[in-house]
């Protein structure tokens, strides 16, 4: 899955165009490298993502094309 998709579905940025500009500017990491919003995300790899001051770093548990909004966090775990 697209990790722009990814995030949205998961939940972590709420809008895809959020997702695909923060890919951007690269405040998005898989596995330590600087991610497009184009990569490919599977299960295992670990995103860091940056909000302003602050880092969120998760492990892919799951990939899914559509989850509901109380499953959401079945996708990652946080590090």
């Amino acid at each position: 899955m697209r990790l722009d998709k990814y995030l949205k579905v998961s939940r972590l940025i709420k809008r895809r165009t959020v997702a695909n500009e923060a890919c951007d500017a690269g405040r998005v990491l898989i596995n330590d490298k600087p991610a497009k919003a184009s990569a490919h995300v599977k299960a295992g790899d670990v995103l860091e993502i940056q909000f302003g001051t602050r880092s969120v770093k998760v492990e892919v548990l799951n990939v899914q094309e559509t989850v509901r909004k109380e499953e959401a966090q079945e996708l990652y775990r946080y590090l």
